[in-house]
């Protein structure tokens, strides 16, 4: 069965191989040619012939069919994982004949399912039919494929023929980005540094204090560091301080441990941590990267989704920067022993090792459940150990 099959891809993509229709009118031609040679009856001859004819003419024409069809694909749009993908292939006629009963299939990565296909009734000359599809997307990643393939069984069904097109895309699907209200990891950062203050006893200023332009009742979701308490007690109403500048030099890298041994379902939970830190910083007006040991530091926003989206365990060993504070996600406890000043940590510890196996560390931070869910428990206030 697997060397007929063999033998039928092989005619499939190099020639012509017969169809359902075309092994049947074989078969009868065979038989009215048996049939004639006993009884010398030229009628029977006639039949035969003419079966054998259409057979030849339609494994000659499905392949010769295919010349001159072009299939160009244009660019996917990157999507979030759990979202559609919208791949749009385009088939052009170059010929000067029409082009009948073609078939489009997209060779997809295995990894987001099983190839898709379609059929195009007809295709005028010099002219051209547009394919879009929507595909599911379930897990982050940069998806690359090289394949669509072009297949017919014109005229008359009795041969199939495929002839591969090569026709790249590149598809990015980017982690999930939990939508935080309050984030103690990224609130409290630099914290420490602002209650040791200056040899005269005078605590620093935060890193995020600059300009008061103004004062405005307070919203949800605006840091409670921005408060202007005097003022709030005044009114009777939480007043917020806008800032003309929001800038002290504070400036904080969400580092992933990537060139760690991770399991994957925990290195999968740190990216979506890294994204939705990411932004949730962004939207507390700090100045935020994002770091892997593969790429080093990243920042904007594409940058940084499509860092995250491509980033895997046990990449080539890059050391994480130490000039500023580090939000340090990691399965490896005994990395958190060595950050800079300021910095904070969330481990994922393995479930195999027991909870008394992580040391001792300077910084704060968060060990995460995994039977619990992880947009709480980034939300939850940080723990000293």
């Amino acid at each position: 069965m697997k060397i007929t099959k063999k033998i039928n891809n092989w005619l499939e993509t190099h020639a012509a191989a017969p169809a359902y229709g075309g092994w049947v009118l074989t078969g009868i031609s065979i038989a009215y040619l048996g049939a004639a040679i006993n009884t010398m009856a030229g009628w029977l001859y006639v039949i035969s012939g003419v079966s054998f004819a259409l057979l030849g003419v339609s494994a000659f024409i499905a392949p010769r069919s295919l010349t001159g069809i072009i299939v160009k694909r244009r660019p996917i749009e990157p999507v979030t994982a759990g979202d559609d993908l919208k791949i749009e292939i385009e088939v052009e006629n170059h010929r000067k004949q029409p082009a009948s009963l073609l078939q489009v299939r997209d060779i997809i990565p295995f990894i987001l399912g099983q190839p898709v296909q379609q059929g195009i009734e007809n295709i005028q000359p010099q002219d051209s039919s547009r394919w879009i599809y929507y595909h599911p997307t379930q897990q982050r990643g940069v998806y690359r494929w090289h394949t669509a393939e072009l297949a017919t069984g014109a005229p008359w069904g009795l041969f199939w023929c495929r002839r591969p097109r090569q026709c790249e895309a590149r598809a990015i699907v980017y982690p999930t980005v939990l939508p935080l209200t309050t984030c103690p990891l990224v609130d409290e950062m630099g914290q420490d540094e602002s209650q040791r203050g200056d040899p005269r006893g005078k605590p620093l200023q935060m890193a995020t204090t600059g300009l008061v332009r103004s004062l405005r009742p307070y919203r949800i979701g605006d840091p409670t560091r921005l408060i202007h308490w005097r003022t709030s007690a005044r009114y009777g109403e939480l007043r917020v301080r806008e800032l003309e500048v929001i800038t002290g030099g504070q400036e904080i890298i969400i580092a992933i441990d990537s060139s760690f041994k991770w399991e994957q379902e925990l290195f999968e939970q740190a990216v979506i941590a890294a994204a939705s830190l990411y932004f949730y910083a962004q939207k507390q007006k700090l100045q935020v990267q994002i770091w892997t040991a593969a790429t080093g530091v990243i920042k904007g926003d594409r940058s940084v989704l499509e860092t995250l989206a491509a980033t895997n365990p046990i990449e080539k060993n890059g050391l994480p920067p130490d000039y500023c504070p580090l939000i340090w996600l990691t399965q490896n406890s005994f990395t958190t022993s060595s950050l800079p000043l300021g910095s904070r940590w969330v481990l994922w510890q393995n479930p195999a090792s027991p909870a008394e196996t992580v040391i001792n560390r300077d910084y704060p931070g968060i060990i995460i459940q995994n039977e619990q869910e992880l947009q709480p428990q980034l939300q939850k206030a940080l723990s000293s150990f």
